[in-house]
């Protein structure tokens, strides 16, 4: 019996001190308009026409947000970080880097986290030519998705 509670005691507290493990499973950028919104509706197939829509014309794009599904294992009830890194480029400018970080729910074990540029950093920022997004529990890397540019 005192066998079986040594066992017990020691996956429980090898279990309180085990490492976040997680990963950034999927990462969509979206379009804002002067509104705010991605979409005119709820439809799936409508808002991925008002993005192509928001591509070519430009003038009605107030802002970008990247929507970023993670996941983490013993998450407990530490804070997680969702940072997206920004590369882009102002005609004629040197290439732009810039920072975006959100916080996840405490106790959370996955989930959506939606990082936004907009208003005058978004037009100052210049189009978005490569994006790397991260997982991050206190200063340890525990996830990581790319665009192909990065």
């Amino acid at each position: 019996m005192r066998r079986l509670l040594t066992v017990l005691l020691l996956f429980v507290t090898m279990a309180a001190f085990a490492a976040v493990t997680g990963k950034v499973v999927k990462v969509l950028p979206f379009f804002l308009d002067e509104q705010g919104r991605i979409a005119k509706s709820p439809s799936l197939f409508d808002r991925d026409a008002y993005q192509v829509y928001l591509r070519e014309h430009t003038n009605q794009i107030s802002g970008i947000r990247y929507d970023v599904l993670w996941q983490a294992e013993t998450a407990g009830s530490g804070k997680l970080k969702v940072r997206v890194e920004l590369r882009g480029t102002l005609a004629g400018d040197l290439p732009k880097t810039k920072t975006l970080e959100a916080e996840t729910a405490p106790g959370k074990s996955g989930g959506w986290t939606e990082v936004k540029l907009t208003g005058d950093d978004y037009r100052s920022f210049g189009p978005v030519v490569a994006w790397r997004t991260t997982l991050w529990n206190g200063a340890d890397q525990v996830g990581e998705q790319k665009s192909f540019l990065w």
